[in-house]
């Protein structure tokens, strides 16, 4: 996994003018009263480690009649049995590690990234998975890239890793180009980053099948918070040969995969029979245009 913090910035400059492209984002959390940074040692860590599944344990933490422990997800799925020893693990509880955990306060995994808070041992974890400092993964859905880092860096990482196009301006004319309408694969998909109001958005394009049956969805993703997402709205658009179908939606943040996204059809659905239509209604070639605009709320 690699893991970027604060690389150089691009800043997304400010033309609205439209682009045309031929293919063939919560509140931060109240966190707790700074202190000086607390350290652990390495002992206590490996005392509150779980050895089935190796995270850190919380309350209640059960032990064998050896002293054994794990956590209380891993107790059903040994069929309790004490992992170390094949012991019975019974309903011990080992209070006084419990004890040792409900003492402890530690700085958030996301120092790093920006995170100043200290968190009781308890309550750590559930910050964490609410921090407004944590990583975003990538958003790139064309192969299980397993890069995470800020804004700054994933822009930078898609630009220059992924070769994703980069365009300025809230408008777009995006066109999608098959030869053989009759083929489509899961993986015909693409992405495009568009810069505007100060903010990143992703288009994505994909063709998968619902069952039997292939479709094309078109959506837009915001390069932040959901809480920072519902700020701005956009519209899609794909028409030909008289017929029209428009979209209106908000963009989902890329806290939410791509794949969630489009399993929920949050965006621009279209049949390939409609798609065909779109193109001419000759069946011989997919030829869509989709057209659409990103727009901040007052």
């Amino acid at each position: 996994m690699t893991i970027r913090n604060k690389p150089e910035v691009i800043e997304p400059p400010q033309n609205k003018g439209m682009t045309n492209i031929v293919e063939c984002v919560n509140s931060p959390p109240k966190t707790a009263a700074l202190k000086p940074n607390v350290t652990v040692s390495s002992s206590v860590h490996e005392l509150l480690e779980c050895p089935v599944c190796l995270n850190a344990m919380y309350p209640p933490i059960h032990q064998c009649s050896n002293g054994h422990t794990l956590c209380s997800s891993c107790k059903p799925r040994v069929h309790d049995r004490c992992p170390i020893c094949r012991h019975e693990l019974g309903n011990i509880r080992c209070l006084a590690l419990e004890k040792v955990a409900a003492s402890l306060e530690l700085p958030c995994t996301y120092r790093s990234f920006g995170c100043i808070g200290i968190y009781p041992y308890h309550s750590k974890s559930k910050h964490e998975s609410q921090c407004v400092f944590r990583p975003y993964s990538c958003p790139y859905s064309g192969s299980e890239c397993t890069a995470i880092g800020d804004i700054p860096y994933l822009v930078t990482h898609l630009k220059d890793d992924h070769k994703v196009d980069m365009h300025n301006g809230s408008t777009f004319n995006h066109r999608y180009v098959k030869s053989n309408p009759h083929e489509i694969e899961n993986a015909a998909w693409m992405l495009t980053v568009f810069s505007c109001f100060g903010q990143y958005f992703c288009l994505h394009f994909e063709a998968f099948h619902i069952g039997m049956s292939p479709v094309y969805i078109a959506f837009l993703r915001f390069m932040g918070d959901d809480n920072e997402a519902k700020n701005h709205s956009y519209s899609l658009q794909v028409g030909g040969s008289g017929r029209k179908m428009t979209w209106q939606g908000v963009p989902r943040s890329i806290r939410d995969s791509h794949r969630k996204v489009r399993d929920s059809f949050d965006g621009l659905v279209i049949q390939r029979n409609m798609a065909l239509l779109f193109s001419g209604g000759d069946r011989k070639e997919l030829k869509l245009r989709v057209t659409g605009r990103i727009w901040k709320e007052q």
